[in-house]
C-alpha cells in the first residue's frame, strides 16, 4: 500500500442500559467513518470499560469486580466488531478491553480484517494504577500484523513512551504503529503524545493516536478522559515540519480523519534529510561505553 485513509477516534464513554445500545453507538460510529472513506479504523484503549455500566451499581465501583464481570460481555464485544468489519470492508482496532487468559488478567486490543478474521497485542508495560490498583499484568510478546494495508504493530498507551518496543516492530517490517490510549490528566496525555511523536521522528513511520474523551463519573476505571486524537509522521521532506499530519480539537468526541503516506515515509528512510533508522546502531557503542567525568 501507499497511502491508507485513517479515522482515530476521540471517543467518549457512555452509560448503557442494554448491550444493544452499545452496539448501536458502535454501529454509528463505524457508518460515519466509513462514508469518510476511511479504510483503518482506530478505537482508543479501554473505551470498552463503558460496557461496565451495564452491571450493577456495587459492581461498578469495584475494579476487580468489574475485571471478571466484563469477561461474560468479550464474545459479543468481539461478535460486534467482526460484524462491522465484514459489513463495510475495512479494518478495525477494537478499544482495548481486559481479558482473562488463565490466572491473569490483560490490556488486549483486537484488530479486525475486512474477512472478520481477528489477531490482537497485549499491553506489555503497566502503569501504577494498573499494577497497583486494578491488578492488570503485563505481557512479553509483541507482535507486527502483516494486514492488506501494510505491516501494522500496536503499542498500547505507555507502551508507545518506550523506544525500543515500537523499534523492534518497525524493525519486523512495522510502517504504522498505532498507539490507542486512555488517560485521566493533561501531563498524562502528553506523555504518550509526545511518546507517540517521538516514535514516529526515531522510526520514520506514521503514528496513530486515538483517545477516550469527557467523564463519566459512575466509573472507578475511567472517570476522567483527557487527550486528542492525532496522526503523527517523520519530520522531514514531504512531511509537516512538526511531524504533526493531523491532529484532533482536545476533548471533543468524533474522529479525526487523515491520510498515511507509507509511499513517501519509505522516500525518507531511503533519501531523506536524516537517516534515524539507518543510523540508530550508531548510538549502542557510545552508550555502552558512557563514562563519569570529573569537572
Amino acid at each position: 500500500m501507499s497511502d491508507i485513509r485513517i479515522a482515530a477516534a476521540q471517543y467518549p464513554i457512555d452509560y448503557f442500559e442494554r448491550f444493544d445500545d452499545f452496539r448501536t453507538k458502535l454501529d454509528r460510529w463505524v457508518i460515519e467513518a466509513v462514508t469518510a472513506g476511511a479504510e483503518l479504523l482506530v478505537f482508543p484503549e479501554y473505551g470498552a470499560m463503558e460496557l461496565a455500566s451495564l452491571f450493577p451499581a456495587e459492581v461498578q465501583r469495584s475494579l476487580p469486580d468489574q475485571l471478571a464481570a466484563m469477561q461474560g460481555l468479550l464474545d459479543d464485544f468481539l461478535a460486534a466488531h467482526r460484524a462491522l468489519a465484514r459489513k463495510h470492508g475495512v479494518h478495525i482496532l477494537a478499544s482495548s478491553i481486559p481479558v482473562r487468559a488463565g490466572d491473569r488478567y490483560y490490556n488486549r486490543a483486537h484488530l479486525f480484517s475486512p474477512a472478520g478474521e481477528v489477531v490482537y497485542q497485549d499491553k506489555c508495560i503497566m502503569t501504577r494504577f494498573e499494577n497497583e490498583q486494578w491488578g492488570i499484568s503485563g505481557s512479553d510478546e509483541l507482535k507486527v500484523f502483516d494486514t492488506a494495508l501494510g505491516k501494522i504493530g500496536i503499542t498500547i498507551c505507555y507502551d508507545v513512551e518506550f523506544p525500543l518496543l515500537a523499534q523492534a516492530m518497525a524493525q519486523a517490517g512495522a510502517e504504522l504503529i498505532l498507539a490507542p490510549s486512555c488517560t485521566d490528566t493533561e501531563a498524562g496525555y502528553y506523555r504518550v503524545r509526545i511518546g507517540a511523536q517521538a516514535r514516529a521522528l526515531e522510526n520514520q513511520c506514521h503514528v496513530v493516536q486515538a483517545v477516550t474523551v469527557g467523564e463519566a463519573a459512575w466509573s472507578e476505571a475511567v472517570d476522567v478522559n483527557v487527550g486528542a486524537a492525532a496522526l503523527y509522521s517523520p519530520v522531514d521532506v514531504g512531511f509537516t515540519a512538526n511531524g504533526i499530519v493531523d491532529i484532533g480539537e482536545r476533548d471533543q468526541p468524533g474522529w479525526v480523519y487523515s491520510t498515511a503516506r507509507l509511499r513517501r515515509a519509505r522516500t525518507v528512510r531511503r533519501a531523506g534529510q536524516v537517516f534515524n533508522v539507518r543510523d540508530w546502531p550508531q548510538q549502542l557503542e557510545p552508550a555502552r561505553r558512557v563514562r563519569i567525568v570529573e569537572l
